[in-house]
């Protein structure tokens, strides 16, 4: 054992929602002393209590978790960080974390999504930060309320060094929690951020009742697009393939409890989408459209969602749009 992998044992997690909390429980049952930080004192009073009423009602939470509001005091002494807040707050909890965060300490991005604003990847932003800091990222099909019960699960841990990768993944792994290592950081987060667009447009077909075969042929042809994407900016196909590719892919375009996919049935179906909760293929879809288009990448479906939710077409006219484009090899 490395002399990192011995020393990193206390994890503090950014971020007391659903899956921040989720992922605390995880690491309390891999071994580690955990302290969560949550900007709301409300909530810090209930995981204290055990319990997240408002993101994991009637599941347990382990009151060893120590959660405070205070930056200060949960970043203080730990061994590794993850960052668990949305893609679009990022940088500005990075920014607030930055002096109490020990140098060369690595910080794990455990969200999903491209900054809205300069279509910067998680990565990038963290980088900038905290440039005295090793990067990774967790990502791959996990649903928040399994990965608390402590169901089955498997993920990705992904960092430039192939060996912090690997360390990281030996550290999070507990009983009914599966981590896999890999030194493509660009091609994980690639694929977390574009899967949840997806998940988008396959609600939105579902809930728009054009069928399970129309459902079927987006998802497929969806990934088709997220390997362009992908392997443009220098994603590993066989990354994109994976767990945090291909397998998140699966998991959120199936299922409601994805709120991506439960944001697009909605939309499917003509309710009204204001006070949902947060589904980060939404901020997504504009900016991968942009970068698709500024990098030549054809991607019909990341466009079409990205106009559908700007109000642009209707549900309809994108399908219309889709189902007439000239036809070519499935290859293409």
């Amino acid at each position: 054992m490395s002399e990192r992998q011995a020393t990193i044992r206390h994890m503090a997690v950014l971020g007391g929602g659903a899956w921040g909390t989720a992922l605390a429980q995880a690491m309390l049952r891999a071994g580690h002393k955990v302290s969560l930080w949550a900007r709301d004192a409300e909530m810090v009073s209930a995981i204290r209590r055990g319990e997240n009423p408002r993101y994991l009602p009637g599941i347990a939470i382990d009151q060893g978790i120590e959660a405070s509001s205070s930056l200060a005091e949960v970043l203080g002494g730990t061994d590794c960080v993850l960052a668990v807040t949305p893609a679009q707050s990022l940088r500005q909890v990075l920014t607030e974390a930055r002096p109490h965060v020990a140098k060369a300490i690595p910080v794990v991005l455990c969200a999903k999504g491209i900054e809205r604003d300069t279509g910067a990847l998680l990565s990038n932003i963290a980088g900038e930060i905290l440039p005295d800091n090793p990067i990774a990222a967790l990502s791959g099909p996990s649903f928040a309320t399994d990965v608390a019960k402590g169901l089955p699960t498997a993920v990705v841990v992904a960092a430039r060094e192939e060996v912090l990768a690997a360390e990281l993944a030996a550290l999070f792994s507990a009983r009914n929690l599966r981590c896999y290592s890999s030194d493509d950081l660009v091609g994980v987060e690639i694929g977390g951020a574009l899967k949840n667009v997806f998940a988008l447009a396959a609600g939105a077909v579902n809930g728009a009742g054009l069928g399970a075969s129309a459902q079927a042929a987006m998802v497929t042809r969806g990934f088709v697009e997220l390997r362009r994407i992908g392997i443009a900016f220098g994603a590993k196909p066989e990354t994109l393939m994976g767990l945090s590719g291909l397998g998140d892919l699966m998991l959120t375009c199936s299922s409601a409890q994805s709120r991506n996919f439960a944001y697009g049935l909605a939309l499917g179906r003509g309710e009204t989408l204001a006070g949902r909760p947060l589904a980060e293929g939404v901020p997504t879809a504009a900016i991968a459209a942009r970068l698709a288009a500024e990098q030549g990448i054809d991607a019909p479906i990341i466009s079409a969602v990205a106009a559908i939710l700007e109000g642009a077409i209707s549900i309809g006219e994108a399908v219309s749009m889709l189902m007439t484009r000239p036809l070519k090899t499935e290859t293409d």
